[in-house]
C-alpha cells in the first residue's frame, strides 16, 4: 500500500464531568462501547470518566458525536439501553437519502415526545422528520415496513397531545380486513372479533400512559378505538385521529376518513405500501391518496426504509432481503 492511499488515524480523549453518568453510557463491561466500536469501525478505550477513541477521522468524528449524544441523554437521567446506543448512531450517521428529509437537525436536537409515563426520542433521522412532520402539519402520512416506528410513534404524539390539553380526545382506527378475513366470517361479538385488529393501538396506548387512565379514558370516550367502518358520516374534531395499516385501504374508505377531518385536529396516516391484503385488482386507497395529495400544502409525507428498522437487527436484515428479492423480480419481469 502507497502512502497515498493509507488512511492517517486519529485519536481523540473525551472526558466526562461526571464519573456516574459516564459509567452508564459505556454500558456494564463496556458493552455499549463495544457497540458504537463495531458500528463506528473504531478502537476505544474506557479509563474513569474518559474514553479515548482511536480510528480513522470520520469514524472518530461519528464516535464522538454518538458518546456525547448518549451523555446528554443520561445527564437528563434516562437510562441507556442497546436499543438506544444504535439509535444514536442511526442519529449521528445520515445518509443522502435522509438529508432530503424535512427537520433534520443536529444530534443535540432530537425530536421528542414526553408523557407522563415516558419520554420518547426519535432513533433514526427518518423517525426525527416523522415527528418534526407531526410537529408542523395538520396530516402526516407515514409509510415504511414494519419495525420503523410509525404506529407507536403516532400513538405517543397523540397522547402527548391528549395530556397538553392540545385536543380532546384521540381516535385510533384500523380497516377491520386483513389477510382476506372478514369480520362476518370470525367468532363471537363485534368488540371480539374487531380487538384484534386494533390491539398493536392499545399496546402502543398502555407504553405512553397508565393502563387505569386509559381504561377511565376509554370509558368516559376520550380515547376511541374502531374499525375504519365506524367513521363514516363522522366529523373528528378537536382530536388526533391515526389511521393504521392504511394500505389495506379502499380509495373510497380512504378519502372517507380524511374528509372526517375536523376543526382543531390532526390526522395521523400509517402504512405499508409493500403489505397489502386486499382482494387482487383491488388498487390501495393509501397509494392513491398519497400520489394525489403529494404536493398539497398542510400534509406531510415521511417515507421510512429498511434501514430505519428499529426493533431486533434481525428484523432490519428480513426486511433488505425482501426488498432486494422485490427488486430482482421487478427486473425479470
Amino acid at each position: 500500500m502507497s502512502l497515498a492511499d493509507a488512511t492517517e488515524e486519529e485519536s481523540r480523549t473525551l472526558v466526562f464531568e461526571d464519573p456516574r453518568v459516564a459509567q452508564e453510557v459505556f454500558g456494564t463491561g463496556d458493552s455499549h462501547l463495544a457497540m458504537i466500536e463495531g458500528r463506528c469501525e473504531v478502537d476505544m478505550v474506557a479509563r474513569g470518566n474518559q474514553v479515548t477513541v482511536r480510528g480513522d477521522s470520520d469514524g472518530v468524528d461519528m464516535a464522538v458525536a454518538v458518546l456525547q449524544h448518549l451523555y446528554k441523554r443520561a445527564k437528563r437521567g434516562h437510562p441507556i439501553e442497546s436499543a438506544d446506543v444504535d439509535g444514536a448512531v442511526r442519529i449521528c450517521r445520515t445518509n443522502d437519502h435522509q438529508l432530503s428529509l424535512p427537520a433534520i437537525e443536529r444530534p443535540d436536537s432530537v425530536g421528542k415526545i414526553a408523557t407522563r409515563k415516558r419520554q420518547v426520542e426519535a432513533r433514526s433521522p427518518t423517525q426525527n422528520a416523522y415527528i418534526r412532520a407531526m410537529e408542523t402539519n395538520e396530516l402526516v402520512f407515514g409509510l415504511g415496513p414494519a419495525g420503523t416506528g410509525k404506529t407507536f410513534l403516532a400513538v405517543a404524539y397523540a397522547a402527548q397531545c391528549l395530556e397538553r390539553g392540545l385536543v380532546e380526545r384521540i381516535i385510533l382506527s384500523r380497516p377491520a380486513v386483513e389477510a382476506g378475513e372478514r369480520l362476518g366470517f370470525l367468532p363471537g361479538t363485534l368488540e371480539e372479533k374487531v380487538d384484534p385488529y386494533l390491539r398493536p393501538l392499545y399496546d402502543a396506548l398502555h407504553e405512553m400512559m397508565p393502563g387505569d387512565k386509559v381504561a377511565r379514558a376509554m370509558q368516559q370516550g376520550v380515547i376511541e378505538v374502531a374499525p375504519l367502518a365506524f367513521m363514516r358520516g363522522r366529523t373528528l374534531s378537536n382530536c388526533v385521529a391515526i389511521l393504521d395499516e392504511a394500505q389495506n385501504t379502499t380509495a373510497m374508505q380512504m378519502k372517507m376518513f380524511l374528509t372526517r377531518l375536523g376543526e382543531n385536529s390532526r390526522m395521523i396516516v400509517t402504512g405499508d405500501p409493500s403489505q397489502v391484503d386486499l382482494p387482487p385488482n383491488m388498487p390501495s386507497g393509501l397509494d392513491e391518496a398519497t400520489r394525489i395529495l403529494k404536493n398539497v400544502e398542510g400534509i406531510g409525507h415521511v417515507r421510512f426504509r429498511g434501514e430505519d428498522v428499529v426493533r431486533h437487527q434481525l428484523v432490519a436484515r428480513i426486511v433488505a432481503a425482501y426488498d432486494a428479492e422485490s427488486s430482482t423480480e421487478a427486473d425479470r419481469k
